[in-house]
This record gives C-alpha cells, sequence and structure tokens, in this order.
C-alpha cells in the first residue's frame, strides 16, 4: 500500500469520528468567510491569481445553474400523421416541437426521493444535547476528567455490536435502554406487528445521533418485514422496509413506528 493512504486505510478499519458529519457541516459553513477574507485581504500576485481562480470558480457555478434551469428548447419530434398528402420533399422533414431542458425521467426520480422521505413526521422538537447526554466523571481519585458521556435515550445496537474497553470508550449505552424490537402499524393494512429492528437510517436531531443507533421522535428505522410476506413487482421477498418512530420510547417503555410504503 502507498504510504500516503494511511488515513484512509485508518477509516475503512475504524471507521470516521461520531461527529465527523457536524464538523464538516459547520467547516463548510465558515468556508464563505473564509473566502470573503481573502478577497478582502490579499494584495499583490496573490490577489490576481486568487480572483483568475474565483472568475473561474463563478463562471462553472453559471454554467451549471444555467444547466438546471427549467427552459424551452427547441427539438425536433416525430411529426403527426397528416390528412392531406405532403410532397416528396417534405417527407425527410420533421415538425420541431417545445421540450423541457430537464427530461421526465429526471422529474419522476426526483418525485420518487421526495416521496420516498414524505413521512408521518415531518417536524419534531428539537433535543438538546444536555438533555441528550449525562457527564460521567472519571479519574482514579480527583474525578476530575468529564470527557464521557452517557446516552440518556433510548438506542439501538446490532448484534454484532461489543462495547469498547472502558478506558476508550466516549459514548456509554445503558444496557437497559436497549431496544432489539417495535411496534410497527401498517398504514394500509391497518394492521400492528411486532417486528425486530435492522438498523437506524436517519434521526432528525442530528448526524451524530444516527451513528450512535438513538431512538427518538421522528427518527427513521430498518425493520424486518420477511413475516408479513410482502412482495416487490417482480415477485422477490422484501426483507426489510423503512418505518418512523412516533412516539416517545424513554416515556412508554416501547417503540412504536408506522411503516413507510
Amino acid at each position: 500500500m502507498p504510504q500516503n493512504e494511511y488515513i484512509e486505510r485508518f477509516q475503512r478499519e475504524h471507521g470516521r469520528r461520531f461527529d465527523h458529519e457536524e464538523r464538516l457541516r459547520k467547516k463548510t459553513a465558515r468556508e464563505t468567510h473564509r473566502v470573503s477574507k481573502d478577497s478582502q485581504t490579499l494584495t499583490g500576485l496573490r490577489a490576481k491569481l486568487y480572483q483568475k481562480t474565483r472568475h473561474n470558480q463563478k463562471i462553472q457555478m453559471k454554467k451549471t445553474i444555467r444547466a438546471h434551469e427549467e427552459k424551452n428548447v427547441k427539438s425536433s419530434g416525430p411529426s403527426e400523421p397528416s390528412s392531406t398528402p405532403l410532397p416528396q420533399y417534405l417527407l425527410d422533414r420533421s415538425q420541431p416541437t417545445s421540450a423541457k431542458a430537464l427530461s421526465s425521467a429526471i422529474k419522476n426520480k426526483r418525485n420518487e426521493k421526495a416521496a420516498k422521505f414524505s413521512v408521518p413526521l415531518p417536524k419534531v422538537k428539537g433535543i438538546s444535547e444536555e438533555e441528550m447526554f449525562k457527564v460521567v466523571k472519571t479519574g482514579a481519585k480527583t474525578k476530575k476528567k468529564g470527557w464521557k458521556r452517557m446516552i440518556t435515550k433510548p438506542t439501538f445496537v446490532g448484534p454484532d455490536f461489543t462495547r469498547r474497553p472502558v478506558k476508550y470508550e466516549r459514548f456509554i449505552r445503558p444496557m437497559g435502554l436497549r431496544y432489539k424490537k417495535c411496534n410497527v402499524t401498517h398504514p394500509e393494512l391497518k394492521v400492528t406487528v411486532q417486528l425486530p429492528i435492522l438498523s437506524v437510517k436517519k434521526n432528525p436531531q442530528n448526524p451524530m445521533y444516527t451513528n450512535l443507533g438513538v431512538l427518538t421522535k421522528g427518527t427513521v428505522i430498518e425493520v424486518q418485514v420477511q413475516d408479513l410476506g410482502l412482495v416487490t413487482s417482480s415477485g422477490k421477498v422484501v426483507w426489510g422496509k423503512w418505518a418512523q418512530i412516533t412516539n416517545t420510547p424513554e416515556n412508554d417503555g416501547c417503540v412504536n413506528a408506522v411503516l413507510l410504503v
């Protein structure tokens, strides 16, 4: 392996930090301030080179925006059958028709993607980190270190989950707050069954909570629906489907969800 790929190798073996997405989002948000500061403070040759780079970036950005705009374009489509006979020299010509720059296939894909995320609870109340985490003091005698956090909400961990050594475990997920099954309601069949949870797909509170497997109201989870006998259009048995949690599990002592169909 090349020497300069040690970072990628570490990420493949051990994964990323739990707050990687949040740090990346904040870094991206700070980028505009850095660009603004550089464009105002740089002088001389560096300023000329920087402005040239920014000019090229703006051109590319405008081209991309223009390409995604919906506007009428002329395209030659198949000519409609005419009731009157046409001369020989007009048979090869096709009538220009008006069409959209964005094809119907792209529109359908966007609609499917939007429908996939049209959930029963589109908005949920935010949860602060003080409510989500409890600070655990460590240290042999003084108990002055406060870098550990205990999760106070229900969580899900996979069947092959193994805790890290106590010395290196930053986030503690208590055994009493771990859930493996949830009560899923099918909105069309109007039946409720208890199904095993496969994974946590999205927690609306924070990307870090998704990685930690925290189960809060509005969280989208994947459940095993093999026992329901659902099949695809091609006849294959559906193994897992997404569902959204509709209750507050820490108050009710169970996880209730609605299947996304």
